[in-house]
């Protein structure tokens, strides 16, 4: 795995895009397929998730392994917040449950900077998680994409 083809679009971004960058990582997350999703970083790409500091594709890959072995049923929805040059910063929301069927809302932000490339060279994610009845759900798509005429998260309230 080690394409360094470009990937488009590339900066410095416009508003245009910039948020056509963050469907397609919202995209790309929701498909829920490490090889792929870790392609969009370059090969030295450095994270911080959480308390998890992957660095470079193979440790990204396993970080998605894991993180989708454990968060079932995975929905996410990016919005985005700002962009200047080569970074994007964003907001997120993503529904889950775990082994024991238990539900949460996980919110977040996430910087990101670009190489010239439009590779993800930097990724940093602050996320807290909220604990919600099956019955709170607000993103109720087939596994995958999200639809296009799905709400996101301003339209949502979240």
């Amino acid at each position: 795995m080690s394409s360094d083809q470009p990937r488009p679009p590339l900066p410095p971004f416009t508003r245009e895009t910039a948020m056509q960058k963050v469907r397609m990582a919202e995209d790309g997350w929701n498909n829920r397929d490490p090889e792929k999703v870790a392609l969009a970083y370059t090969a030295d790409s450095q994270w911080r998730n959480r308390a998890e500091f992957p660095k470079g594709r193979e440790q990204i890959i396993e970080f998605l392994k894991r993180k989708w072995a454990k968060e079932q049923e995975y929905r996410l929805i990016k919005e985005l917040w700002a962009f200047e040059g080569n970074r994007i910063a964003v907001r997120f929301a993503y529904e889950w449950h775990d082994d024991a069927g238990n539900w949460y809302r996980s919110y977040g932000n996430e910087n990101w900077e670009f190489d010239e490339n439009g590779l993800m060279a930097k990724r940093y994610a602050s996320i807290n998680d909220l604990p919600i009845d099956k019955d709170d759900r607000k993103f109720h798509w087939p596994q995958g994409r999200r639809p296009d005429d799905h709400p996101g998260l301003s339209e949502l309230g979240l």
